[in-house]
């Protein structure tokens, strides 16, 4: 019986040897696995960051487009002043002459009337 118990322990100890080996081995391949997203997470950022910068950079060029439009429809508000002002009185000019052609009707209307009916 004494040599039965010299192998006991050593098996136990080569099972608890394989026992720690397949947990390394498991909690390696584990981290190695979560290194891979944290690399696969990176580069999709470092892509994203390239592609956003890319807006910013079209962001920046409206907004200076935007100014200079501001700018230019502020050397309009002048004419389209002027404008207003003339569509004002080419409405009272219509209105004018809405009342003379009225006018010119009438008179013709007496025109004929007298010249089919003179007066005694």
């Amino acid at each position: 019986m004494a040599d039965k118990e010299p192998e006991a322990p050593d098996e136990l100890a080569d099972s608890l040897n394989d026992l720690f080996t397949s947990l390394t081995s498991m909690v390696e391949s584990e981290l190695q696995g979560t290194n891979n997203i944290l690399e696969l997470l990176e580069k999709m950022n470092v892509r994203v960051a390239e592609e956003y910068k890319g807006f910013g950079d079209v962001a920046s060029g409206l907004r200076v487009f935007v100014e200079r439009l501001k700018n230019k429809s502020g050397n309009f508000d002048e004419y389209v002043q002027q404008i207003d002002a003339i569509e004002q009185q080419v409405t009272e000019f219509e209105a004018v002459v809405s009342v003379l052609d009225r006018y010119v009707s009438l008179l013709e209307s007496k025109v004929q009337s007298l010249s089919q009916h003179p007066p005694p």
